[in-house]
Formats: C-alpha cells, sequence, structure tokens
C-alpha cells in the first residue's frame, strides 16, 4: 500500500487497518516459525504498511497538537 493511499483514510480507517495489519503479522511469524511461508517477502511488506499507517497516525496526532 503506498503512502498517498494511507494519507487518504480516514481515522478510523486507519485504526483498523493498523490492527488488521498487526494480526496479519502476528500469523506471518508463527507460519515463519512452524516452515509454512512461502514468500518472506508478504512479511515484510506487512511490516513496512505498518510502519507507513502508524506514521501517519502520528503526524496527524502532532499538526492536532499543534493547532490546539
Amino acid at each position: 500500500m503506498r503512502a498517498k493511499d494511507i494519507r487518504e483514510l480516514s481515522d478510523q480507517e486507519l485504526d483498523s487497518k493498523e490492527s488488521e495489519l498487526r494480526e496479519s503479522i502476528f500469523r506471518f511469524r508463527l507460519r515463519r516459525g512452524t516452515n509454512q511461508l512461502e514468500s518472506s517477502a508478504a512479511l515484510r511488506s506487512a511490516k513496512r504498511d505498518l510502519a507507513r499507517v502508524k506514521t501517519v497516525k502520528n503526524q496527524r496526532e502532532k499538526t492536532r497538537g499543534d493547532q490546539a
């Protein structure tokens, strides 16, 4: 998912996306531990997407804090 697409999401959608990505990372880790993970790139991609979501959330919180 691109950063541009993430920025277009609402706050509620960001929260749900974050929890969805956390769950998928957890499942990827379990599969990796049991040698059932087909592609390690999927885990890497999920981690990067989670980082992007968290970055956008932090940027929004910071701008709200500056305005108040």
